[in-house]
């Protein structure tokens, strides 16, 4: 990925609008949109058995779909179902067995579903070497303000204040990797923007502003792609933060994961849609421009 100019987006500032509707976040008037559930992690703890603090062991990891969780929980999936009605709350939902569903990741599609998502954009536009995408320039690997918080209990020998030291020494070389991981242009175009100047590689729609980079579709093909590009991925941690906002120079799609949304929307050529509805990859839906995706739009699955 490198550097390019928020010129590349004036078409796409004249199709966006209020931010809690498909169309609104993803561009007005293309032919069909798919939205795409964020699966989410799982984590089911050994209920007989506990540690000298009372923390249980986890045991098995995986993710869960939308419908696993819905069948457990007896909530309804249907197109505008929103996580948080899914599971009744802000905190995720235990079962009795040991599993533990945290929360679907909002504004975060997973490199390798995007990865699994190019095969089907590739052949719905004439230009898959010549793609930009659009970061919300809020994340804090951008703004130098990522911070980590850290846990331990003492070493053998080792007092509260050596304890204290230790932790501070290792978010200080984390806080550094962050910091070394991002491109000194793409710090500075975020920084100048944020002091209300002005800067040619971010674009400004309607409540967000995006760090813009130019590509291709091979780059997203790969799912180590943001390691190269300078936007903020270590190794520590999951690569993030990833595209907001993808679309190729031909304008014949859009990929949006608004970053308040815990789902992706895919706009474009009802041969896409239909792509994109059939590939067991995705949990998806088909969606109308005019759908909220807020979460009293789930009027089906009540508080």
């Amino acid at each position: 990925m490198h550097a390019t100019t928020a010129r590349r987006g004036e078409w796409l500032t004249r199709r966006v609008g209020f931010w809690g509707s498909v169309g609104g976040g993803a561009g007005a008037s293309f032919e069909a949109y798919a939205r795409i559930l964020h699966p989410v992690d799982g984590h089911r703890f050994d209920l007989a058995s506990a540690d000298e603090w009372g923390m249980q062991p986890v045991i098995e990891e995986r993710e869960w779909s939308w419908a696993e969780v819905a069948e457990r929980t007896g909530r309804t999936m249907h197109p505008l179902v929103q996580w948080q009605r899914l599971c009744g709350g802000t905190d995720g939902v235990r079962f009795d067995d040991g599993w533990m569903i945290g929360q679907s990741p909002e504004g975060w599609l997973d490199p390798r579903l995007c990865a699994a998502l190019t095969r089907h954009l590739r052949p719905a536009t004439s230009t898959p070497d010549d793609i930009t995408i659009g970061i919300w320039t809020g994340f804090g690997h951008l703004t130098g303000s990522v911070g980590y918080f850290s846990f331990s209990t003492l070493e053998d020998g080792e007092d509260e204040a050596a304890r204290d030291a230790r932790l501070r020494e290792g978010e200080d070389i984390l806080r550094r990797e962050a910091e070394a991981s991002v491109r000194p242009e793409h710090r500075a175009a975020v920084a100048a923007t944020a002091l209300g100047g002005s800067q040619d590689q971010v674009l400004a729609l309607p409540g967000r502003d995006y760090l813009v980079l130019g590509g291709g579709l091979d780059e997203l093909a790969d799912p180590s792609w943001g390691y190269s590009a300078g936007i903020g991925w270590t190794p520590t941690f999951p690569p993030s933060p990833t595209p907001q906002l993808i679309w190729p120079e031909d304008h014949s799609w859009v990929v949006c994961s608004e970053i308040d949304w815990d789902s992706t929307i895919v706009a474009g050529p009802r041969s896409l849609i239909d792509a994109v509805l059939a590939d067991p990859a995705f949990e998806s839906f088909e969606v109308q421009e005019t759908d909220e995706l807020m979460l009293h739009s789930d009027v089906i699955n009540s508080r």
